[in-house]
């Protein structure tokens, strides 16, 4: 049944209603059922808990049910230092990737009209720039933009921005900043932020309109979303009542700042309140699409579209698929600087919650909480998970493994992130896996997996399953992103040994160089060029320990990390690699001293083999970093 038939029969219903109503003396059209109560609390008592586990300043929620909004509740402070109350009406939030979702309907709007074709290469419609013919014959196109199967490279470093004022103009920004293709279009789905934000410039292009105005005339106007706004600026009356974004700091809070970016398509700088994202989840669930899509466009936006393994959950247009209790989710989820947000739909059941909030939480647990939220909807519709027992026990060990993630940039340092969060794979009896760093719960460091089918498991008491083909694996629970195997030589384990035994050689070798000179400084003179090598060896190893040493004050707290990586504005990111670039230069005047040292007869043998064995173990490190992009 759709909404507009559920309305019409609400309007003939009335006047009985409102008798009813007379005769008994009393209640509320508005009144949720007592189903809808239970959701309701059930929603409430977690995010109460969750603000109190995590330490997360505040949230707001909305839940939707049978097109009515039966919870809109606001919780803690939007500025912990103000104590200013979340109002879910007025408080505005930062929807970070959230708002990639109005891109979508931006974008299926233009298909309706005939301005934009799903299948036709983007190349057609710019006009200021052109994507790359890195692969010829396979052009990207406007869906390959909805779906993160674009093939562009993941470089975030740099793209977000702390004031408004800072923002530049959209598609002057992605002309600068193109990503190297590095799949073929339309092969893996992997996340892609630079993707969406040229779709909402494509809508920008054929509609002669800045993307925020758009939005803001065919999109937030027909829904009645009068305190969203994707312009940066914001309205002095949005700005007032803006929350901020904190993330935990010793006993207290800090602000946190970082929210704002060139790409608005992808959620920097757009806000939304709780309550106009229900009018947002209400217009979705209408199959008619409500106001602002049609019939025929919002099915597509919700049916799937693409998805790593046919085994598995896939995606939808920006939005993604994902199961439980027998349900069938369309989520999404949205991270900033001190702002995560989710919203899932389930269809089938007409319902839909939104939840946001201004903290990252102790150890970054705001990031999940969200999904707690969806999952605890699901859960209310849903049926118990069955345990599951292998039903296949073909052999699983050709699956063991690392896998590293298809987000994992290829030209910039972000991809040290792979050094420590790639996927491990290892096989047990009974057709079973154990995979480690395969989940988004803080509290989880390894998962177990039984066996269904040749390359298909489900969780082992969760309702989770992977997949595995030609090499790849796929996640049911997060449809953007595939992982893909390494071969031994690229193991992430192997590369942190070779990384930790050749520093800790080499900086034993700079404590211990200063101590002989000054025991030998009565020796006879050592030739020239024996001291200048000695010299190079120390300046090469501390230039590294010095190099190791910046990294770990960089990447010390992971919530300040994030948001030193997008906004790009930290001195740290350019000494790393500044200081391994210039230990490259003195690593390789080494290796000649190395060869003169042996040549020419510098020092005993046992000397010569010292710095035979440092010059090693230099260009194994920096060899090393040069494969995560941590060389300048």
């Amino acid at each position: 049944m759709t909404m507009r038939l559920r309305q019409r029969l609400r309007l003939l219903l009335l006047p009985l209603c409102v008798l009813l109503l007379l005769a008994g003396g009393g209640g509320s059209a508005q009144a949720a059922s007592p189903e809808s109560r239970s959701l309701a609390e059930r929603i409430d008592s977690l995010v109460r808990r969750q603000l109190a586990d995590y330490r997360i300043p505040g949230a707001s929620v909305v839940v939707v049910e049978d097109g009515r909004q039966v919870l809109a509740k606001g919780y803690g402070v939007a500025d912990a230092g103000a104590g200013t109350p979340v109002d879910p009406a007025r408080t505005g939030f930062f929807m970070a990737s959230d708002a990639k979702l109005f891109t979508a309907v931006a974008v299926l709007q233009q298909v309706e009209k005939g301005r934009l074709d799903l299948r036709s290469d983007v190349n057609r419609y710019l006009k200021s720039f052109r994507i790359e013919d890195s692969y010829p014959g396979r052009p990207v196109t406007v869906r390959d933009l909805l779906t993160h199967t674009a093939g562009f490279d993941n470089n975030i470093i740099g793209r977000a921005a702390t004031r408004p004022e800072d923002v530049r103009p959209l598609g002057e920004s992605l002309a600068e900043h193109q990503p190297r293709r590095v799949r073929p279009p339309g092969e893996v789905a992997s996340y892609d932020n630079y993707g969406v934000a040229l779709a909402g410039y494509l809508v920008e292009t054929v509609t002669d309109t800045p993307f925020a105005t758009y939005v803001d005339r065919s999109i937030l106007r027909p829904l009645g979303m009068d305190r969203t706004s994707f312009a940066q600026p914001h309205t002095p009356a949005i700005e007032a009542d803006l929350a901020r974004g904190h993330r935990p700091d010793g006993k207290g809070q800090h602000v946190e700042d970082g929210q704002y970016g060139d790409w608005s398509p992808t959620g920097a700088g757009a806000v939304t309140t709780a309550a106009d994202m229900g009018k947002l989840l209400r217009a979705l669930l209408d199959e008619d699409g409500g106001p602002i899509l049609t019939e025929r466009s919002n099915s597509a936006l919700q049916a799937r579209q693409f998805g790593n393994d046919k085994r598995l959950s896939g995606l939808g247009y920006i939005l993604e698929e994902r199961v439980r209790g027998g349900q069938r989710m369309l989520v999404k989820d949205g991270d900033l600087p001190g702002f995560h947000g989710n919203l899932a739909l389930l269809p089938e059941r007409d319902a839909a919650v939104y939840v946001v909030y201004n903290g990252d939480g102790t150890d970054g647990r705001a990031a999940y909480a969200g999904q707690e939220v969806a999952d605890r909807v699901a859960d209310h519709f849903g049926t118990a998970a069955k345990v599951q027992r292998s039903a296949s026990h073909a052999d699983v060990s050709g699956y063991e493994g690392d896998y590293r993630s298809t987000r994992t940039s290829s030209s910039e340092l972000t991809r040290v992130s792979a050094l420590t969060g790639s996927v491990h794979v290892s096989a047990g009896e009974g057709a079973t896996l154990t995979t480690t760093g395969l989940s988004r719960n803080p509290d989880v460091t390894e998962r177990h997996w039984v066996q269904l089918s040749p390359g298909l498991f489900q969780e082992k008491g969760g309702q989770d399953r992977i997949a595995f083909h030609d090499g790849r694996l796929t996640l049911a629970s997060d449809a953007s992103v595939a992982y893909e195997r390494l071969p031994w030589y690229l193991s992430p384990t192997l590369h942190q040994q070779a990384l930790l035994g050749s520093l800790a050689f080499l900086a034993l070798t700079v404590l211990a160089l200063p101590v002989l000179a000054v025991v030998r400084r009565r020796s006879p003179g050592a030739p020239a060029g024996a001291r200048a090598a000695k010299l190079i060896l120390w300046t090469s190893g501390a230039l590294i320990t010095a190099a190791t040493v910046c990294f770990l004050l960089l990447s010390a707290d992971p919530n300040a990390l994030n948001r030193t990586i997008i906004v790009g504005d930290s001195a740290l990111l350019t000494a790393v690699p500044a200081l391994t670039g210039i230990a490259l230069a003195t690593t390789c005047a080494m290796v000649v001293c190395a060869f003169l040292a042996w040549r020419r007869r510098w020092w005993r043998v046992t000397g010569r083999l010292h710095y035979t064995c440092s010059t090693l173990a230099a260009l194994v490190f920096l060899g090393v970093c040069a494969s995560y992009r941590l060389v300048g």
